[in-house]
């Protein structure tokens, strides 16, 4: 077979298999648009609908937050600290969930974290509270009281139940969009991707007319997806603030939580430890790397929170006076 004959033979495998995929993902369109119609013909009472799609979104949310937990504890293998080892935690602990909307004292585990830290999680009946080993040894009594009574603030709350339910939601609405744009997106799809076999150059679809048109839809679900999950790490970082700030009103020293977590961050630091002083500072990031990184986080800044627990103590202490 002489070389041109070669070219031509391959042209034509280029082309019938850009016919092939037009075909598939054509294939793809239709059923996906007939599965939009009979949904539509059913004709659905617009709030049943509503009330399905949200009562579906909370359902396999709340499994998936009992999972998770459950999940995360066995990772973390994380073990019930017994009473009569720390009688004094428990004694803060009992004390915090008398005062607080509780309806028992959470379980106290203890675990091995990657930092030292403590967080709350609404388990399958009982609620928990997670320290890392490193906190009975790091904080005084009154940190101690103020860490767990910002954990307890998310119990109380409900805060992982209702980011969870949040996010699932966020799932859900991006979902709903993609299926309903779903015969438009295969469509697009399968043109650019035989346009581009086609040409004889398949790996040249993304720069086709159809190629741009699918990008543009990804780029328009990326952007939902980023500002609704931007907006949800934003109310998370609402929720920290709300908590340290409940935390305050029931220990009355707020000055002891802004220790604990002077004392974290600084036990957090992977280049210093904790032992190291508190004078140091590692590598100082831009600020546009900053910004980022407040946006992205689920905690405000350890500066920022600090800062308004102390103004929270002065201006009790100016009420006082």
């Amino acid at each position: 077979m002489t070389a041109r004959a070669h070219r031509v033979g391959t042209r034509i495998l280029m082309v019938f298999v850009g016919v092939a995929v037009f075909v598939f993902y054509a294939l793809l369109a239709y059923a996906s648009y007939l599965a939009l119609s009979i949904l539509w013909r059913l004709q659905f009472d617009l709030t049943t609908a509503v009330l399905f799609v949200l009562g579906f979104t909370l359902v396999f949310g709340y499994l998936g937050l009992r999972v998770g937990t459950a999940r995360l504890l066995s990772q973390l293998d994380a073990q019930e600290l017994p009473r009569e080892r720390v009688p004094g935690a428990y004694h803060v602990l009992d004390g915090l969930a008398a005062e607080m909307d509780l309806d028992e004292p959470p379980r106290l585990m203890v675990a091995s974290l990657s930092t030292p830290n403590a967080f709350a999680l609404d388990t399958m009946g009982r609620n928990t509270v997670v320290v890392d080993t490193v906190l009975f040894r790091i904080l005084d009594r009154d940190e101690l009281e103020g860490l767990l009574a910002h954990e307890l603030a998310h119990l109380e709350r409900k805060d992982s139940l209702v980011q969870t339910l949040a996010f699932s939601t966020i799932q859900t609405v991006v979902n709903l969009a993609y299926v309903v744009v779903a015969p438009f997106a295969f469509l697009v799809t399968g043109l650019a991707l035989s346009t581009a076999w086609v040409r004889g150059d398949p790996t040249s679809w993304p720069e086709t007319l159809p190629g741009r048109i699918r990008h543009r839809l990804e780029q328009g679900a990326s952007l939902v997806m980023g500002v609704m999950t931007l907006l949800a790490r934003a109310h998370s970082r609402k929720r920290e603030y709300a908590a340290d700030e409940r935390a305050a009103a029931v220990t009355g020293r707020p000055l002891a939580l802004a220790r604990a977590l002077e004392k974290l961050e600084r036990a957090s630091s992977a280049e210093f430890g904790i032992l190291s002083p508190l004078w140091i500072r590692g590598e100082v990031e831009s600020e546009e790397e900053r910004r980022l990184r407040d946006l992205l986080s689920t905690h405000p800044r350890t500066e920022d929170r600090v800062k308004r627990l102390r103004d929270h103590a002065e201006s009790n202490r100016v009420r006082i006076s």
